[in-house]
């Protein structure tokens, strides 16, 4: 097993946090410090397994903080949310070494962040203004009608 320094192993606990597997990690730290490590090694600074029960308090601390921050951001299906869909994004990002490919993934995220893929609809009123609630084919005058709804409301 290698030795590894501080920094590296933050970048494990925090990788952990954030679900993503021993594996993963492994080749993320390989990519981001070039240091070549095995999963069983990276699972030793999970708390949530048998292999990181003897993981440093201050390790379990900064596990537990970064699990709830990224937690608060998460549903419990990843894709409808924003958060899991960007950081997807940003792993396509890197792994891509195609110009065009990197150019849609940017896109994509890009329309993403910009809520293009909402279901969310505005509704307005004739010229942009509120909706009109009350049906004026009604042969009541407004001011009667407002009157009439004020005492019902009152009464409850």
């Amino acid at each position: 097993m290698a030795t590894l320094k501080e920094p590296v192993k933050i970048f494990i606990v925090q990788s952990l946090a954030c679900r993503d597997t021993p594996q993963e990690v492994a080749e993320l730290v390989k990519q981001e410090f070039g240091v070549d490590i095995d999963r069983v090694q990276v699972a030793t600074y999970d708390p949530t397994k048998v292999a990181g029960k003897n993981l440093s308090k201050k390790y379990v601390e900064l596990f537990e903080k970064t699990r709830d921050e990224f937690d608060k951001g998460l549903i419990d299906i990843p894709i409808a949310n924003k958060y899991y869909r960007l950081k997807q994004y940003q792993r396509q990002l890197d792994r891509t070494r195609n110009v065009k490919t990197a150019l849609k993934i940017l896109e994509q995220a890009a329309k993403d962040i910009g809520g293009q893929f909402t279901n969310r609809q505005e509704i307005t009123g004739k010229d942009g203004g509120p909706v009109q609630t009350v049906n004026s084919e009604i042969p009541v005058p407004m001011e009667d009608y407002l009157k009439a709804r004020r005492e019902v409301l009152d009464e409850y």
